[in-house]
């Protein structure tokens, strides 16, 4: 279908706003969350953490505790066995800790218990004979030579001499050459900035319930993102098969990318093994902060020239990323997304990965791309200031179109920034008048979206209704969704259609539920799995009516024969179909596995306005919209809720949120007491504008719209603020004392 045709098309189903699936479970408290699992015998697991940032383990001494009536089974990094993959080897030794403690909250040991109050107290009968090591804890002092080394060993070939053993990674995109672009400018502009690591703040901790049975088989219940992700990885860190292996995924209380990794399961799945019995771990608040994944937290320089009536003439980001203890390749994300929204003749990303003494990092929404785009888009504002240029002509003039060669590489296809601009400048908002201390920013946002390994299963009932299955936990509403598209290529009801989230043993594999992907790959797998039910419903049809299946089509939920020449009959809808299915060949389903290419990316556009106070550093956020292409809206409520949300989080990520490490490289601020998230006291009400340009790759035009709208908070905000200031604040987040020291600073 051309994309013409898919702009045109009339939808039944997709587009309304059905009732959510899981939402009367929710509100009524009976849906299973993680922490929920309960199994006859059940012992309790908890975890002993390091207090210092960086130690050597000399030894561990664990007779005190195992004598302890209550004890069970104690596990340290030795029960673990060598595992030849480099990254499996990282999630192991990040679950607990081997020769050294390499960040405060690194897990030492584990104790499983008859209960939780005598696990903790044998906790505390461990004793750690630990060798305290110098640590580092910000970015730029990790690069240095000299900086204490993290881990040794991981440097790869792309890093340049001259830098620390911390600096595992380098990675550059771009074309053209920048110098001669800054050669050809009116002005060129080069800052520096930072950005704190931030944790998704999800509001259920990290828990699972592990069952390791005589027979080397297991089971495995969690909270997670993707379940077939932790078999994998658990499978490997056990040294077991991947079939001996079930695990089942909960309803999930908020993941943001945070459940994409594992932190407890194979402690867990140990412990069982050790004591015979099932055990569970259920994460504190605490340990949530200390020892799960935050972002990244970042130093960049960016420098862009322009010309006085708007033009970008090259553009260059040099950017460095810490993933905490562990390599990751967050920067890569990040230099790829910096400059992606401008079609650009000169433009050059460089990013550096490092190692420091704080936690592994783990996604969040849409790794890398939020700080890079940040300090890309502050720069962008100021050069429109400076020239009293309108922010939104001036990205509109720069902005990137189908047949413009992307910043990273590829040539876009059909993409909607023009568009996404367009409304955002024709939208009220944009014109309304500011008062005293108030200031307005802008900001483009980008992300890539991903398709991946996907497989569904459709099973057509014998009394019409429809059940699917599929793999991905519903993290943002993917199982109405999902159901809606069933339902609109079927053409029943969408009450109809009940879709299901399987366990690892119950449907081939599929990719962690992240990068934007589910509604896209699940959705496109379910449709084609609907049509191979189709064609096996338009062959029952014809063998009752006695024709060739060639001669019967699928219209309006019915077989109905394909034009006169093919018979007289009335058409048989799928509830009557499927109520003969077992005199006509049985058993009446579709299925559909694929690795999806074809995702689409993805743009947005956010309007903040602030006011901020000169006497105390507190900004309020007065009014914000979100324009957003979501390729088509398959439920309308989901899409408006995943783009008020990432505006929500873009608004504690640019005001308060931060990790705050203390001298002694402790984490200072464990808690949501001090760890302080925006509450709906700090919210106005956030407008959502939803824009539909068809992604080509998709039978209905679906594109992912959840890791979008995280990214174009932190710099519109900025942009607000530094207009509401007076002065260019380049470190994030704006808190009150950064605000009041900025504006002492310039007198």
């Amino acid at each position: 279908m051309s994309l013409d045709e898919l702009s045109r098309r009339a939808f039944r189903q997709v587009g309304t706003r059905v009732r959510r699936p899981d939402g009367v479970d929710k509100v009524t408290g009976r849906a299973m969350y993680g922490a929920d699992a309960t199994a006859p015998g059940m012992l309790w697991g908890a975890i002993l953490r390091s207090p210092h940032p960086h130690a050597r383990i000399r030894a561990i001494d664990t007779g005190a505790a195992e004598a302890l009536k209550g004890v069970r089974a104690i596990v340290t990094g030795a029960d673990f066995g060598e595992v030849e993959d480099e990254a499996i080897r990282d999630i192991r030794d990040n679950c607990m800790a081997r020769d050294k403690a390499l960040y405060d909250g690194h897990a030492v040991a584990a104790v499983a218990a008859v209960d939780a109050a005598t696990a903790r107290r044998a906790l505390k009968l461990i004793r750690v004979d630990y060798e305290p090591l110098p640590h580092v804890i910000d970015v730029d002092e990790a690069m240095k030579p000299g900086a204490p080394v993290v881990l040794a060993g991981r440097v790869q070939e792309s890093v340049a001499p001259g830098l620390s053993e911390n600096v595992t990674s380098y990675c550059e995109f771009g074309h053209g050459d920048p110098e001669a672009g800054f050669a050809s400018a009116d002005k060129v502009i080069a800052r520096s900035f930072r950005t704190a690591a931030t944790h998704q703040g999800y509001i259920e901790p990290h828990a699972c319930l592990a069952s390791w049975a005589a027979d080397g088989k297991a089971d495995l219940w969690c909270c997670t993102q993707g379940q077939f992700m932790v078999r994998s990885v658990c499978a490997a860190i056990m040294g077991m098969e991947a079939s001996q292996l079930r695990v089942t995924a909960s309803e999930i209380g908020g993941g943001f990318g945070g459940k994409t990794t594992v932190f407890i399961e194979p402690v867990a799945l140990m412990l069982s093994k050790k004591s015979g019995r099932p055990v569970k771990i259920v994460m504190s608040r605490e340990e949530v902060f200390r020892a799960t994944g935050p972002t990244v937290h970042t130093s960049s320089d960016i420098r862009i020239g322009m010309t006085r009536d708007g033009r970008i003439t090259a553009a260059e980001a040099h950017l460095r990323y810490s993933g905490g203890a562990f390599p990751c390749a967050t920067v890569e994300m990040g230099a790829q997304a910096a400059f992606a929204a401008y079609d650009l003749e000169h433009v050059r990303s460089h990013g550096w990965n490092v190692l420091t003494n704080r936690p592994k990092e783990a996604a969040y929404r849409a790794p890398g791309a939020p700080q890079s785009i940040y300090a890309v888009e502050s720069v962008i504002d100021e050069l429109c200031q400076h020239f009293g240029l309108d922010p939104l002509e001036v990205r509109l003039k720069n902005a990137a179109r189908k047949g413009t060669r992307s910043s990273y590489g590829p040539t876009f296809p059909d993409i909607g920034l023009v568009a996404t601009l367009e409304a955002a400048k024709a939208h009220p908002h944009y014109s309304a008048p500011l008062g005293p201390g108030q200031g307005r920013g802008v900001s483009c946002g980008f992300w890539f979206n991903f398709g991946g390994n996907t497989c569904v299963s459709l099973n057509v009932n014998t009394d019409g209704t429809v059940g699917v299955t599929e793999g991905n936990p519903d993290i943002g509403g993917s199982r109405a969704s999902i159901s809606l598209m069933a339902a609109e290529e079927l053409g029943i009801p969408y009450d109809r259609v009940r879709t299901v989230v399987a366990d690892t043993s119950s449907l081939g594999y599929n990719d962690v539920t992240d990068g934007s992907r589910v509604t896209f790959a699940v959705g496109l797998a379910t449709i084609k799995a609907a049509r191979a039910a189709i064609r096996v419903m338009c062959e029952r049809a014809a063998r009752i009516w006695g024709i060739d299946p060639e001669a019967v089509e699928w219209k309006d939920g019915a077989a109905v024969p394909a034009g006169p020449n093919a018979g007289k009959f009335p058409p048989m809808t799928l509830a009557e179909i499927a109520a003969v299915s077992a005199e006509t060949g049985g058993p009446i389903a579709g299925h559909h596995e694929v690795n999806v290419d074809g995702a689409g990316v993805s743009f947005g556009v956010h309007i903040v306005d602030v006011e901020v106070d000169r006497e105390t550093g507190a900004t309020k956020i007065l009014r914000y919209t979100v324009f957003q292409d979501a390729g088509k809206a398959v439920h309308p409520d989901y899409v408006e809720g995943q783009m008020q949300g990432g505006a929500v989080q873009g608004i504690g990520w640019a005001l308060n949120e931060e990790y705050i490490y203390g001298a002694d490289g402790r984490l200072q601020n464990p808690g949501f007491l001090d760890y302080r998230v925006p509450v709906a006291s700090d919210l106005p009400p956030i407008e959502a504008v939803i824009l539909e340009i068809p992604n080509p790759g998709h039978p209905y035009g679906v594109r992912g719209v959840g890791e979008t709208g995280i990214v174009p908070p932190l710099a519109a905000i900025a942009n607000a603020v530094s207009r509401a200031a007076g002065i260019r604040l380049c470190e994030l987040p704006m808190s009150p004392p950064r605000i009041l020291k900025a504006l002492s600073g310039a007198g």
